[in-house]
């Protein structure tokens, strides 16, 4: 099942080559011979996954029509609601949650004959980038299971770079996505903001999160992506009168005449590993003889990112995590006298360190007498990113550069330095804080056999782009090798 491609694969399954029960058999094999390694997800859905593909098989016998995902088993981030599934956001908050209905995400693959597998693990409520801060368990990276998948959508990755799953998906706030997808070695895709509906995602940071996919491959991720996008009325952020995209055609167009730009900030960063230094400034060179003109230059900004980030980030956080009062629903303490009590203590026992650190983070620029010295001051270097990006772009198709400045590091180093863990999102968040897409391919190894990415931002809604040049690198990195 691995050597095709999903649309390939679709295509043999409505053919009758291979059926959709044979596909979630393989799968299902997969996870059980791997999962007790990796702790990839919080819940299997394995009956009702065979349940769908015997459905999906009689209706193609029969010659019904099926979706564009007819058997293609899909892993979900467990912060995206799924009607009548435990959602959960890997915290003991939510741990006996079950949503009424389903994200738009879930709606627009189900409509596809999409076959949920399971809901993958995470850093609680999206907040971290290990996946070590879950509620239930330690998701491990699949290349190497002593060092982190990455995170906040760890799980998801680990699935996908595990092979226990073909898709995934997952959500992006700072590097959620992008950055597990490196550290695991496979293809990550943040689109840009409002493209994709976040109605159902339960939220960390509403104007910096954006749903995205995982795949092991541009093409497979660019299929995924032409499904998920869309406005949606449940969801005012999405964006208008979109032209409806399919993100796989034209993809082998080559990238002849494209205008890369290498940010000079982005090579010249004092944390950056020389291995991936290197890697990158050969990538550079293979973009060149497709065809590319990529010169260097100069984005200062990028490196201011960081705190407006993490000022904007919690504060969004500490306003969005404030519902969780353990009277309408959620984790309940057993011991309390008053509302006041119950509140106190249910969000003390329930909420984990990363969560109770951004909430306080959060809740302390937004209090009177520090909401203009921090807040609105982040909001405003927020604006100036954005204007230096859209300036680049008038210049640029595409800006290039690494994911993270590490390639995965050991499980509990991140736990035990949360500072270190804040400073690998330095080549990331900007791009949230811009709404811009971003796309991480697998670009090569360390020494220990660990996959880097590299990082292909675009400017907003043009996704395009960035995927005609992940599939040119994708397809022509191993002749240059």
């Amino acid at each position: 099942m691995k050597k095709y491609s999903i649309k390939d694969l679709v295509n043999k399954i409505q053919n009758k080559e291979i059926s959709c029960e044979e596909v979630i058999d393989f799968y299902i094999k997969e996870i059980e011979k791997k999962e007790d390694k990796i702790d990839a997800f919080l819940s299997l859905d394995k009956e009702n996954a065979i349940k769908k593909a015997k459905y999906l098989d009689e209706k193609i016998v029969k010659g019904e029509k099926v979706g564009l995902l007819a058997g293609i088993p899909i892993a979900i981030k467990d912060n995206m609601c799924t009607r009548g599934v435990k959602t959960t956001c890997a915290s003991k908050m939510l741990e006996d949650f079950i949503p009424p209905y389903d994200a738009t995400v879930i709606k627009k693959l189900e409509l596809e004959d999409a076959i949920l597998i399971g809901k993958t693990n995470l850093d609680e409520f999206a907040m971290g980038s290990s996946t070590e801060n879950s509620a239930f368990k330690i998701t491990k990276n699949p290349i190497d299971n002593s060092r982190v998948p990455g995170g906040s959508s760890g799980g998801s990755a680990a699935a996908v770079g595990g092979e226990m799953v073909p898709l995934a998906l997952g959500s992006d706030t700072g590097d959620s996505i992008r950055q597990p997808a490196s550290f695991c070695g496979i293809v990550g895709m943040k689109p840009t903001y409002g493209l994709v509906s976040r109605f159902g995602l339960i939220a960390f940071g509403s104007s910096l999160d954006q749903i995205g996919p995982f795949s092991m491959t541009v093409e497979d991720n660019a299929y995924l992506l032409s499904i998920i996008v869309g406005e949606d009325d449940n969801d005012g952020t999405t964006a208008k009168n979109l032209e409806k995209k399919d993100y796989t055609k034209d993809i082998d167009s080559g990238i002849k005449g494209m205008k890369i730009g290498i940010p000079k900030e982005f090579i010249e960063e004092e944390g950056l590993d020389p291995e991936i230094k290197e890697v990158v400034i050969k990538d550079i060179e293979i973009l060149r003889e497709l065809g590319a003109d990529v010169e260097e230059f100069s984005l200062p900004s990028t490196k201011d990112g960081l705190a407006p980030y993490y000022i904007i980030s919690s504060a969004e956080a500490s306003s969005n995590l404030a519902r969780f009062d353990s009277i309408r629903y959620g984790y309940r303490t057993k011991d309390y006298e008053n509302v006041s009590e119950l509140v106190e203590k249910s969000r003390s026992e329930a909420f984990g360190r990363e969560v109770k650190r951004r909430i306080m983070l959060g809740t302390y620029a937004l209090s009177s007498g520090y909401y203009d010295a921090y807040y609105l001051k982040a909001l405003r270097v927020k604006a100036l990113i954005k204007k230096a990006f859209d300036e680049a772009f008038a210049k640029y198709d595409v800006i290039l550069g690494p994911v993270a400045p590490t390639t995965a590091p050991k499980l509990g180093s991140s736990l035990s330095d949360p500072i270190k863990m804040y400073l690998g999102d330095i080549y990331t968040i900007s791009v949230n804080l811009a709404g811009l897409p971003g796309l991480s391919v697998p670009c090569g190894k360390d020494k220990n056999g660990l996959p880097i990415g590299l990082q292909l931002i675009g400017d907003c809604f043009k996704e395009n782009n960035l995927i005609r040049a992940g599939y040119a690198y994708e397809q022509a990195r191993g002749r240059f090798e």
